[in-house]
């Protein structure tokens, strides 16, 4: 479990914004919770703000930045409590109580700079996360150990070039700052991803 980083002043990822009352993001939400897209709901929000206050481009993009780590950590957080039920290797399970519970503290993080940026964040799965969550009830055994780690591997490889430019490109200055703390922590998920690809890729 890594400690929560010190931050400077916090930093940010999406494309949303809220006008008066702030929608966060609630990590035990069930993926079926609701027939409307959290995430398409959540940046329209952002953009609707974005639209009225006059924002640059930069904020829009600050504002994506969050709501994409939001939807990317959750979906993460999902799995890897599933993958602690059904993966087939204790490697795996592992990584995903790891991962787990990392991923609850990044939250909380998030939430508390969207908060401070009235940053509208989803409030649950978008509808083509719920979609792919739903497939991975299929999978048994080492099929689901394979379909977890290429997963949550494609998702992380986004994460990590996502922080690594915001550390630098954010607009907001806590954005940038939660970006360059988080970073090291994304990256080493990252590796522990890629060395289980190669153990599992082969699985059936």
């Amino acid at each position: 479990m890594f400690q929560r980083p010190s931050l400077p002043s916090l930093p940010s990822l999406g494309r949303v914004f809220l006008p008066a009352m702030l929608l966060v993001l609630v990590a035990a939400c069930s993926p079926d919770a609701s027939q409307k897209d959290p995430v398409a709901e959540a940046k329209f929000e952002n953009e609707r703000r974005i639209s009225s206050e006059d924002v640059t481009k930069k904020q829009e993009r600050d504002a994506e930045f969050m709501v994409n780590t939001a939807v990317a950590s959750l979906m993460t957080v999902q799995l890897s409590q599933l993958a602690q039920q059904k993966a087939a290797l204790p490697a795996v399970r592992a990584l995903a109580g790891k991962l787990q519970t990392d991923h609850t503290t990044l939250d909380q993080a998030l939430q508390n700079l969207a908060q401070q940026k009235s940053i509208v964040l989803p409030t649950g799965l978008g509808n083509d996360q719920q979609k792919r969550y739903r497939e991975f009830g299929s999978y048994t055994g080492g099929s689901f150990d394979r379909e977890y780690i290429s997963q949550l591997t494609d998702s992380y490889k986004q994460l990590a070039e996502a922080f690594d430019d915001m550390r630098e490109e954010a607009y907001d200055g806590d954005i940038r700052g939660f970006a360059a703390n988080y970073l090291p922590i994304v990256q080493q998920h990252l590796s522990q991803l890629k060395d289980l690809e190669d153990q599992t890729e082969d699985l059936k």
